[in-house]
């Protein structure tokens, strides 16, 4: 067994890590990931508590991760439970108390909550131990629940959670919570942001560009491993890709109602006017200061370009003006962009925004099926979208759905 200073160093630079990443979604995937191997935990899942209620976040699962095939990513439903005492994690939500069970199936006599096995049932899977702890801010506020399932020896056996452990991952629950309270506050603004957009253009919901932001970030994964860029990179990529694509339509925000909000098919000036939104959007971040700018000035920049050169804004020319914030783009005489011009962020996120249009109703149409979608999309491999990443957008495409379910429009 390792020392208590090398365990308690190992979780500090563990709450290091975390802080690093910026995307919610991302960030829970981190936090699961990293607190299971810290205890060697087989699976575990996240809620994030919502007013009264936990929403089943995140989940993984070596084992039946295993049971896949290779690349392929573990398929889970998005359900809530109330904030009381009657389930597991809703227990430790209501009282901000960590629970340790040696077997789920054979509770304590006494205690308020019960363990639902229809999840086991429907997986076939045997949920035996179970750390659940919360995820509390240093105000006392609960952010979420984390539960670790099956703690395993070195022999790959199920074996009870340490109660030794318990101080430790609960230092590290304190750091998520911290970083998750950050991301959170991050995620919120950029919707505040992009509800000026919603309030000029209805289809700008934040469920649409949250839907845009995962699929880009899945996309990029399956691509980028093909490339061979390392797990690192992809990882910090990643993070930076989630939410910069949240904001490809933001320049929208410069377009005229009378176009944003017009219920048919805009005529050949109406549209040339709407095109201005990517060097609109641009602008905003035309000032770099980050790696998330240029991120998010390529993207609202290039989304709209095509691998066969026919999309637009093309190669504006882009000039600091007399003033210091005061950037001059100009699309006269542009020439097209086209394949690999292209910035691989504009590419992944012209496949994702065209994949959530069209799967969704618009006030000019209704949502087409999804049979006719992803044959649009193979029609416009090599035209519309580039070969490799539409390759990876198939090879993702449960993934995809499933974010689409996790992000549902309202009404």
């Amino acid at each position: 067994m390792r020392p208590e200073k090398d365990i308690l160093t190992h979780i500090i630079n563990l709450g290091q890590e975390i802080t690093q990443v910026k995307d919610v979604d991302l960030l829970l995937e981190k936090i699961l990931t990293e607190s299971r191997s810290f205890v060697n935990a087989d699976a575990g899942s996240i809620y994030v508590k919502l007013e009264n209620k936990l929403i089943f976040s995140h989940a993984q699962n070596t084992t039946l991760q295993k049971k896949l095939p290779p690349g392929k990513k573990l398929i889970y439903s998005t359900f809530t439970v109330p904030v009381d005492n009657l389930s597991i994690a809703g227990y430790v939500a209501n009282n901000g108390e960590t629970i340790n069970i040696d077997d789920v199936y054979s509770l304590p006599d006494g205690v308020p909550y019960a363990f639902d096995k229809k999840y086991d049932e429907i997986s076939e899977y045997r949920t035996q131990s179970m750390l659940s702890f919360p995820l509390k801010t240093p105000q006392d506020e609960i952010l979420g629940v984390l539960q670790l399932i099956n703690a395993m020896d070195a022999g790959g056996n199920i074996i009870p959670f340490s109660k030794e452990d318990e101080p430790f991952i609960m230092h590290f629950a304190n750091s998520a919570a911290i970083a998750l309270e950050r991301a959170q506050m991050t995620r919120a603004l950029i919707l505040r942001m992009l509800r000026m957009a919603e309030m000029r253009d209805p289809k700008e919901t934040g469920a649409h560009v949250n839907r845009v932001g995962a699929y880009s970030a899945v996309i990029y994964e399956a691509w980028a491993l093909k490339k061979g860029i390392s797990q690192q990179e992809i990882d910090k990529t990643k993070d930076i890709l989630r939410m910069a694509a949240m904001l490809h339509d933001v320049g929208k925000v410069a377009i005229s109602d009378v176009i944003l909000k017009k219920p048919a098919r805009l005529d050949v000036d109406e549209f040339e006017i709407m095109k201005q939104h990517t060097f609109l959007g641009a602008k905003l971040f035309a000032d770099s200061h980050s790696e998330f700018d240029k991120a998010a000035f390529y993207i609202a920049l290039e989304h709209h370009e095509r691998w066969d050169g026919k999309g637009y804004p093309g190669n504006v020319s882009f000039n600091r003006g007399a003033e210091a914030e005061d950037f001059v783009f100009s699309t006269e005489s542009a020439q097209p962009k086209e394949a690999e011009e292209i910035h691989p962020f504009g590419r992944l996120v012209a496949i994702a925004d065209v994949y959530d249009a069209l799967s969704s109703r618009r006030c000019y149409k209704d949502a087409w099926d999804e049979s006719e979608v992803l044959n649009t999309i193979r029609e416009e491999t090599g035209k519309q979208f580039d070969p490799d990443m539409v390759e990876a957008f198939f090879e993702v495409i449960d993934v995809v759905r499933n974010i689409r379910k996790q992000y549902p429009d309202e009404g």
